[in-house]
């Protein structure tokens, strides 16, 4: 072979070389590219997923605070009505303690003015006449 045979050969298979050199890093180029667009693609997806995932979570926590100032109305609500009822029944109380007193000073007032009257108004001593006998 001659030289400039074996000069040509070298100079093709270096074009060649360089060719393909610049196949590659065009490929590489296209392929980081697509990786790009993906990478793109994908964060746009997740900054929608959090977007959504945010405003539901601003709903739920709306709605969990809503449901703890219903849940605390109520149990103001329940106290409030137990407050009264033992109110009520401290009143009730009393005016049974009242009633008790004045009964207690009626019935000492009745025993001094007929001392041995029963409660039914009747002496002891008094229901029949002596003698067992009825009159007519």
């Amino acid at each position: 072979m001659e030289t400039w045979q074996i000069v040509v050969l070298v100079v093709v298979v270096l074009v060649l070389l360089a060719l393909l050199a610049v196949a590659l890093m065009k490929r590489a180029r296209v392929a980081r590219v697509r990786r790009e667009a993906q990478h793109r693609e994908q964060a746009r997806e997740n900054l929608q997923e959090a977007q959504i995932r945010g405003a539901r979570a601003e709903k739920e926590q709306a709605l969990a605070e809503e449901q703890a100032a219903a849940a605390r109305r109520e149990l103001a609500e329940v106290q409030e009505r137990a407050a009264l009822a033992e109110q009520e029944a401290r009143q009730r109380a009393a005016r049974a303690e009242e009633d008790r007193s004045a009964a207690q000073k009626l019935r000492t007032e009745a025993e001094r003015l007929a001392p041995g009257l029963s409660p039914d108004g009747q002496h002891p001593h008094h229901g029949t006449p002596e003698g067992g006998a009825t009159r007519r």
